[in-house]
């Protein structure tokens, strides 16, 4: 049984007004196992970031899906990783393919974030993934591990060892399919490889990495079940309470002692 703690993230994205967002917390706050079990992470929009971190409670932790690499200036629109840390924020989505296909994110770009987001002691968690094409072309294990390779540039192996890392098929995204257990298995496994050649094999072994695209009730039993998949990052399904509560007790369930 692997010694990781598992991670279920919900990423609500451009979804759930105020009274829609209060409604969810306090429907699960209270429901999801400890955080001694399974790291419950929920990414909402910035205006409701303060209104959650507030209403958490002792279970889950809040996270922005965004933020600038910059600590301020500027930047308007932006939001800093230090007015986020001063939020009670917790965590910080970095890198999702969203970001990188109609925000124009790059590979450099990730690594400044990644960067300033420990400098202000938020958790980050590093989206990657390859395209359909890239995959029909079999360059999914060198498009992801570059793809590693620079969003991790200058980090040191402490930092690297408590980073989260989700492995996002950009192909399986909201699409409604879902990378086969044995492709997501493949893709998680390269990217501990990579990380061995980059650090060690102890940040290898202890990076917590996750699968997401396309993941509901119906498949998070399965991708639990493998040992070097640590959880999800879920998108649509996560915005009903009953399947996020169901995600996370299948974690614990997947992954106690």
């Amino acid at each position: 049984m692997s010694r990781r703690k598992p991670v279920i993230a919900a990423n609500w994205k451009m979804h759930k007004n105020r009274d829609e967002a209060l409604q969810f917390i306090y429907s699960v706050n209270m429901e999801v196992p400890g955080r001694e079990y399974v790291d419950a992470v929920i990414f909402a929009q910035a205006p409701v970031l303060r209104d959650l971190v507030k209403r958490q409670g002792d279970h889950l932790d809040i996270g922005a899906q965004n933020m600038h690499e910059k600590t301020e200036g500027a930047f308007t629109g932006e939001i800093s990783a230090a007015l986020l840390s001063n939020i009670g924020v917790s965590y910080v989505l970095i890198g999702h393919s969203e970001r990188r296909e109609h925000f124009n994110e790059t590979d450099a770009s990730v690594n400044r974030k990644l960067h300033q987001a420990f400098r202000y002691e938020l958790q980050p968690l590093l989206c990657v993934g390859e395209s359909l094409k890239t995959r029909q072309a079999g360059k999914t294990q060198s498009f992801v591990r570059s793809q590693v390779e620079r969003a991790l540039e200058g980090l040191s192996k402490e930092q690297v060892a408590e980073l989260v890392i989700a492995y996002e098929p950009i192909w399986a995204i909201g699409t409604g399919e879902t990378a086969t257990v044995e492709q997501a298995e493949a893709a998680i496994r390269g990217i501990r490889e990579t990380l061995a050649e980059l650090y060690d094999a102890a940040v290898a072994d202890n990076t917590r990495i996750l699968y997401g695209g396309s993941v509901k009730k119906e498949n998070i039993d399965d991708l639990l079940a493998e040992e070097t998949i640590d959880g999800a990052l879920v998108g649509g399904a996560s915005r009903s309470p009953d399947n996020f509560l169901y995600m996370c007790e299948a974690a614990y369930k997947a992954k106690s002692p």
